[in-house]
């Protein structure tokens, strides 16, 4: 077993013993659960809204190349510079570049999941550089330490008074303040971090080939402060979120709202096509954006995984998968969890180290039925389990256990002989692997094949 497999089996059985976090996930889900309908109100057909985008973003990923190529030409034109990352370790030396020019000390950072995958903040700290997470819900993680717990909702985990002792014990506030007064102290502290940083970081929702501007939305505002007040801003974004075109959109942004937080679309929407322009009074002297690679083009290759580029980070198949739910998002042991996470990881990094996401799942399909853009996750998860079988990553003992399965349970005489006892014992006991992280198996004292024989013994 793989190390990162046994950090997943030995965080995920703790989570999903601890009933406070089960009761504060399922609140939070639960407030989403009841939003989210009222959102897909303004859809007067929502199913054909979301097969519309799953069109344009098939179109995106099969011409990828030539919008990556489109992106740069118009945001060149603009004055902005593109820099190509073929992994995080480019990346990282590309940003480390561009802040040793600055002479940058601050940096401050807008939520992006693409920063987490390439561990940015722990790599400016051993560089001397501070990174100040701006979004309310990553500065209360990076307060505790942690990495975000979800896509879309990086502290859903904790509740009010959680946030409030952490804030007592980081920032010395009195214990028992409101939500309201949490986010008035953060926004103090936050916004002289605006008028020092050197540098701004963000993400990009979309990337659009036409315009060579890239989208940004948000509920908070942070998103544009740390993009415009800085005198250089940095975006980094997966290849894999190109849009061809702007009006692409008026279908996207409202997707992306109602999936991620059950809103008709989010309070700040930002079209960014370069630094400031002459004759404009606000924005940034300079401009890059960094296309990330990062294994992205290995699920490019994979034409039956291909179909998880689509993923806009709604974050919608977490709030619906049963798993994720009882282990958490800090389980996975990678920026993305949940169903979308056990998918990509294994492609994105190692599909042996890895593997184990791909089975962490009840294969229930409720992850497919919510997807903004309707992808088949469930049907990727077998996917990735088909490829670690042909890739030989499963042990020998576990090929000789399914093999005499799938003997058994083919053959009718094969599965009728024995009692319970004997199918009991097999089973638990001799297959040790099956029954060591799940509720033994009760075989019933005939088969469905018996009991039909009896009653229709003509």
């Amino acid at each position: 077993m793989s190390e990162t497999a046994s950090s997943f089996i030995a965080k995920s059985t703790i989570r999903a013993a601890d009933l406070e976090h089960r009761r504060k996930i399922n609140f939070n889900i639960g407030r989403y659960n009841a939003v989210v309908p009222k959102g897909k109100e303004q859809f007067a057909d929502v199913h054909l809204a979301r097969e519309r985008a799953k069109n344009v973003k098939w179109r995106a990923i099969e011409m990828l190349d030539q919008y990556l190529e489109q992106f740069e030409a118009n945001l060149t034109q603009r004055g902005g510079k593109v820099i190509w990352a073929e992994d995080a370790e480019e990346a990282l030396a590309e940003i480390l570049k561009i802040c040793k020019e600055k002479s940058c000390k601050s940096i401050v950072k807008s939520k992006s999941m693409v920063t987490e995958e390439i561990h940015l903040n722990d790599f400016l700290e051993e560089n001397g550089i501070e990174s100040v997470e701006t979004d309310l819900g990553e500065y209360i993680q990076q307060l505790d330490g942690e990495p975000p717990y979800h896509i879309v909702t990086p502290a859903m985990h904790k509740s009010k008074e959680d946030v409030a002792k952490l804030f007592y014990e980081k920032l010395h506030t009195p214990a028992n303040l409101t939500p309201e007064q949490l986010t008035l102290v953060a926004r103090e502290k936050l916004r002289q971090k605006y008028v020092e940083a050197e540098i701004g970081i963000t993400g990009a929702n979309f990337i659009i080939a036409d315009t060579g501007g890239i989208a940004v939305t948000e509920n908070e505002g942070n998103g544009r402060l740390s993009a415009s007040f800085p005198k250089t801003h940095i975006v980094i974004v997966g290849i894999e979120k190109m849009i061809p075109s702007l009006t692409d959109l008026s279908l996207f942004w409202p997707l992306l709202a109602t999936y991620g937080t059950g809103q008709q679309v989010t309070v700040y929407n930002t079209v960014i096509s370069g630094p400031r322009q002459p004759g404009e009074t606000d924005g940034p002297e300079e401009m890059y954006v960094i296309l990330l690679d990062n294994g992205r083009t290995n699920i490019l290759a994979n034409e039956k995984m291909r179909e998880s580029l689509y993923c806009i980070r709604c974050g919608a198949c977490l709030n619906a998968c049963p798993v994720y739910k009882n282990i958490g998002g800090h389980a996975y042991g990678t920026a993305y969890s949940g169903p979308i996470g056990a998918v990509i990881t294994p492609q994105l990094k190692d599909l042996k180290e890895w593997k184990h996401l791909s089975y962490a799942s009840s294969l229930c399909g409720n992850c497919t039925e919510v997807c903004a853009v309707k992808i088949n996750l469930h049907e990727l998860l077998l996917e990735n389990r088909y490829e670690t079988v042909e890739d030989g990553s499963v042990s020998w003992s576990e090929k000789i256990a399914w093999k005499v399965w799938k003997k058994a349970s083919l053959n009718r005489k094969l599965m009728n002989m024995g009692n319970e006892k004997i199918k009991n014992w097999t089973v638990n006991k001799v297959v040790k692997g099956w029954a060591t992280h799940r509720a033994p198996i009760h075989f019933p004292a005939k088969t469905f094949n018996e009991l039909w024989q009896e009653k229709y013994k003509d």
